[in-house]
């Protein structure tokens, strides 16, 4: 009796956890919150473009300043070989810092179904170099909506890709983060019904709090529950206007909506980020310890 009773709860527990993926919702996250530090490539975009640093520089310098993560922008990739990302996670596991997140280009607002067909095998493409970097997440793009179509059948479109990229990358264990990146997601309102419809526990929200032109933290209180990604900017343009991010008030509402994930530098601005980055780190890693 006591094997069987054995054998029935490791069934039991077996098939908790294949169906948690399905069950988990993308509207809310429930539990204690837990926010984490993370570099993202792109504030280095000079540097890697020049090649005076590398990715595997970027490893290093997530040690130097005691971060958790790095999300690699892969506009700067030599390629996706073997020869490149394996010894690049490798080099990544050996230091204690997660390859969490890629970030690629894309523009899912195609009317026909052969660019549809591109954009998706494209996505594919950088699901299996994900995986191979043992990265759980990439972010990508909606696009800009055609001048001769409709924002409504854009959406539509979007959601077709992302719905079909979900199964493939589903299979391979990544996450897509759809970003407010202007176009058809320079809504917030729009990007949940984007997420709300494709209905996909592999699909969310990458939320770059420093994207948002009009209300941002309204529509980043909106986007919150669905986030699977949070990018952080030094500074917000609304309307022309440059104010400075209030990180600390950010956290806090992370934590209140049970967020548990990345908060990823991005930055943008003039200073070189060789010294930039280092001091907005250290704020940035304040206002998570205060959150």
């Amino acid at each position: 009796m006591t094997i069987t009773m054995k054998r029935r709860t490791l069934l039991c527990s077996a098939a908790a956890a294949a169906a948690w993926p399905l069950a988990a919702s993308t509207e809310t996250s429930s539990g204690k919150a837990r926010l984490r530090s993370a570099i993202c490539a792109y504030s280095f975009r000079n540097e890697l473009q020049k090649k005076t640093m590398t990715y595997e520089d970027l490893v290093r310098l997530a040690v130097d300043l005691n971060v958790d993560g790095l999300d690699l922008t892969v506009y700067w990739f030599p390629n996706t070989s073997d020869e490149f990302l394996l010894p690049l996670r490798r080099l990544a596991y050996r230091s204690g810092v997660e390859i969490y997140s890629i970030s690629i280009r894309t523009n899912m607002c195609q009317p026909t179904a052969e660019l549809r067909l591109k954009e998706y095998n494209d996505v594919c493409r950088w699901v299996d170099a994900a995986a191979k970097l043992g990265a759980g997440h990439i972010r990508v793009f909606g696009g800009n909506v055609p001048k001769d179509a409709s924002e409504d059948a854009a959406a539509g479109w979007v959601a077709e890709i992302l719905k079909r990229a979900a199964d493939y990358s589903g299979a391979k264990g990544v996450i897509l983060g759809l970003e407010n990146h202007g176009g058809i997601t320079a809504r917030g309102q729009r990007i949940v019904d984007i997420v709300r419809s494709v209905g996909s526990p592999w699909v969310g929200i990458n939320l770059d709090t420093g994207n948002f032109r009009e209300q941002p933290m309204e529509q980043i209180t909106l986007c919150a529950p669905y986030a699977v990604n949070v990018q952080v900017k030094e500074k917000m343009r609304l309307e022309g206007a440059v104010a400075d991010s209030d990180w600390s008030r950010i956290a806090a509402l992370l934590v209140k909506t049970g967020y548990k994930g990345y908060l990823a530098l991005e930055y943008e601005e003039k200073e070189p980020a060789p010294a930039a980055v280092p001091r907005l780190i250290r704020k940035l890693k304040a206002a998570i310890g205060q959150a």
